[in-house]
């Protein structure tokens, strides 16, 4: 396999795995590649951040690369990798026509990260008030653009079952398009659980989540609003800790001291925060993907409340490490109950431990990945010639992304 041996990886941003899972997610990526043996650059369009990751520090060339122009072209030329992993589709329909015209014989990757096109139509459904709907999706812009960059991909790397099962019967994507790899863990083994807090060293309640992320800023507005107030009234000396990165100034004024409503900002170690609080609290009303909020709770021993989108594709046919519940009511309920009973509160904890160490164990994927890597770059061509869709779409995307890009990139110069 020498001559797969270099992996380019084109991100829509700089990983931040202190800012977001999204960004913890590529570095599992990054840390699966290499411990398959490969050469990995990673090249991005987007302005260096603040809280991105030194990515020489883990042997990781980085590139610059610009949007609609051919320096990319000479860059992928000689750098001629084997495989290339798009960082969400939206690097796909910029970029992929270039990796397919300069290095046809590589490999592409796409990691979904999740559905985009499922987690806009939910979100649109809520703002209309009324139940989403898998038809949602054929009118969804987004659907069109994301379903067209998974059929031109080789293999696209799912984070949720619940979105491959949709993919599969919804729009009759191939099995052998899709390939299930969640976040990737190490096991949780018993001297660790000995190390954590215990119930009567922990206090108050934590909501953790990338304010960019709009599902996350909606849930800060709900517990605000209508379940926050409801636990207060029955547990007034709590506070409810919100901790994320990039507030804006309408997250900021949410802040309440009176009311135990306390928007933290940032903070540098998301899990010591999160095991310094008893219960985690995440109503999400919309989203799509796997949270990692939520397996943050999970490793840190801290139970959570959570909606049925929230803790979708998570726990399989486990039990949740707390409660799950649509209801606002019932949300409050559940959260105090969580918090002032050990027993109840306990056997969450090990339930959300179990779910770590039976479901998102990386030793349980990394071999599977690499036979499945290895297997598609030595039948790369049979491969491509089952996807006639995929080959139909390539085609025309070629004639009509290709020409856009080059008419851009001559007006700009």
């Amino acid at each position: 396999m020498n001559q797969v041996q270099k992996l380019l990886i084109i991100g829509f941003v700089w990983p931040e795995p202190n800012s977001s899972a999204a960004g913890g997610r590529m570095m599992e990526l990054i840390s699966l590649f290499k411990a398959q043996g490969f050469s990995i650059t990673f090249a991005s369009p987007a302005q260096n951040s603040d809280y991105m990751v030194d990515l020489q520090e883990y042997e990781v060339e980085k590139i610059a690369i610009e949007l609609n122009n051919s320096s990319f072209d000479v860059i992928i030329k000689e750098l001629n990798p084997g495989v290339v992993l798009f960082d969400r589709f939206m690097m796909e329909e910029q970029f992929g026509w270039r990796v397919a015209e300069n290095c046809p014989d590589a490999l592409r990757l796409l990691d979904t990260e999740d559905l985009h096109c499922l987690r806009l139509a939910r979100q649109k459904a809520f703002k209309e008030n009324r139940s989403f709907k898998t038809t949602d999706l054929f009118v969804e812009e987004v659907a069109k653009r994301e379903i067209a960059s998974i059929l031109r991909c080789d293999l696209s790397l799912m984070i949720s079952e619940f979105e491959v099962e949709l993919l599969e019967s919804t729009f009759k994507i191939e099995k052998a398009l899709l390939y299930y790899l969640p976040f990737l863990l190490e096991p949780i083994v018993v001297a660790e659980i000995d190390k954590l807090p215990f119930f009567e060293e922990r206090k108050d309640f934590v909501f953790i989540g990338n304010f960019l992320h709009e599902p996350n800023w909606n849930a800060v507005q709900y517990l605000k609003e209508t379940i926050w107030p409801l636990i207060k009234m029955r547990l007034p000396e709590t506070v409810l800790n919100i901790y994320g990165a990039y507030p804006s100034q309408k997250v900021l004024q949410l802040h309440n001291k009176k009311e135990g409503f306390l928007i933290m900002g940032r903070t540098i170690d998301a899990k010591e925060v999160v095991k310094e609080a008893r219960v985690v609290l995440a109503p999400l009303r919309f989203g799509a993907g796997i949270k990692g909020k939520l397996l943050e709770a999970m490793q840190c021993g801290t139970p959570s409340v959570t909606t049925t989108i929230g803790s979708e594709s998570m726990h399989g046919d486990l039990s949740w490490n707390g409660n799950i519940t649509d209801d606002v009511v019932d949300f409050a309920d559940v959260a105090v109950q969580l918090y002032q009973d050990k027993t109840i509160w306990l056997q969450a904890q090990q339930n959300g431990l179990k779910i770590i160490n039976q479901r998102y164990v990386k030793y349980l994927f990394e071999n599977n990945f690499r036979t499945k890597i290895e297997f598609l770059c030595a039948n790369l061509m049979e491969h491509r010639l089952r996807n006639f869709m995929g080959a139909m779409l390539q085609h025309h995307t070629l004639k009509s992304t290709k020409y856009m890009s080059r008419w851009i990139e001559e007006k700009n110069k």
